[in-house]
């Protein structure tokens, strides 16, 4: 079986087998708008499972990343209430994204304070900010450039009527690459991993295990901005539900994709592959009309089987001598 001796190659495999599936049971599924739309379905999820998949290799996680979304969102809506344009409606959402993950940085490098805990923390705190200070309301009328990244496809930013690729899975697309080349491709990449792995170990190796847990923190926050963006431009209004739950999906892609929760371990492409397979098996349940419960069961069972899985399938490789003794 060495055509699944990967993780990346079962989760392929799976992409395939789903889209086989429900492209001979649901209507449409496979034509190449339904495929396109399916997209919207991932995209920004996707985003910020890349950094957090990045933050859990060191050995940390960030709980908050939905409601630091909400916050960004919620800047870009008084920055345009104020009349600001775009250029400063953007820098409003990375600003927000940035001192939210900063925030929860410096409480967990400075403070030796368990990640998970203070991002249980912070997600109530930014969650609750967002409801404090817009309530019931809603905020609507963004500029149409905001639509365009957020509906659009390239084909309608370059012109190109038959290019229908959305905007938002290109972002994702150049973002995975970018984030591939700096975990894999680089030397702070190693340090990552080597954190993950082993913190006194790193530190002791010369590693600024703080400062590197520090930055990752407020890439997380950058990338809740970028995806805040793109999904205020999609259903253009600012709530203070915006990505409710997202944080639960986040955390299931990066199981999913590989990424051992204890840290030291995972790829870029797992992650991404754990985002289209859980995307588009979501996107085909809701062409069939399955209720959002019934959703939110499936991707807490997923994340389940996302972390048992694995184990399994290195106990099934190691040799049994091994196998008895670490059982």
């Amino acid at each position: 079986m060495k055509a699944f001796d990967t993780w990346e190659r079962v989760l392929l495999a799976l992409i395939v087998l789903v889209y086989l599936l429900f492209g001979l049971t649901v209507d449409n599924f496979l034509s190449p708008y339904a495929l396109a739309d399916s997209t919207f379905n991932f995209s920004e999820k996707g985003l910020i499972a890349l950094a957090m998949a990045l933050l859990v290799v060191s050995g940390e996680i960030d709980l908050s990343v939905a409601a630091t979304m909400a916050l960004c969102s919620l800047a870009m809506g008084f920055a345009m209430k104020a009349g600001a344009g775009v250029p400063l409606m953007l820098l409003a959402a990375l600003a927000t994204g940035i001192a939210c993950g900063a925030l929860n940085g410096w409480l967990v490098t400075r403070l030796q304070l368990p990640s998970i805990v203070v991002t249980i923390g912070t997600l109530s705190l930014y969650r609750g900010l967002a409801l404090v200070l817009l309530g019931d309301q809603a905020i609507t009328g963004y500029p149409e450039t905001l639509s365009t990244w957020g509906n659009g496809t390239l084909g309608d930013l370059l012109g190109v009527e038959k290019l229908i690729m959305p905007v938002e899975f290109a972002v994702l697309l150049l973002a995975a690459v970018a984030v591939g080349l700096l975990l894999h491709r680089t030397v702070h990449g190693r340090r990552i991993y080597a954190i993950g792995a082993n913190a006194v170990a790193a530190r002791f190796s010369g590693v600024a295990v703080n400062r590197y847990r520090f930055a990752l923190f407020v890439f997380v926050g950058i990338m809740a901005a970028l995806a805040a963006v793109l999904l205020t431009g999609r259903i253009g209004s600012t709530r203070p539900n915006l990505a409710m739950g997202w944080e639960l999906d986040a955390v299931t892609i990066v199981i999913l994709g590989g990424v051992a929760i204890e840290g030291g371990r995972g790829s870029v492409l797992g992650t991404v592959l754990a985002a289209v397979l859980l995307g588009s098996f979501t996107f085909a349940l809701g062409m069939l009309n399955v209720p959002g419960i019934v959703m939110s069961m499936i991707v807490g069972a997923l994340l389940i089987v996302a972390m048992v899985l694995p184990r399994l399938l290195r106990r099934l490789k190691a040799p049994t001598g091994l196998r008895v003794q670490g059982a």
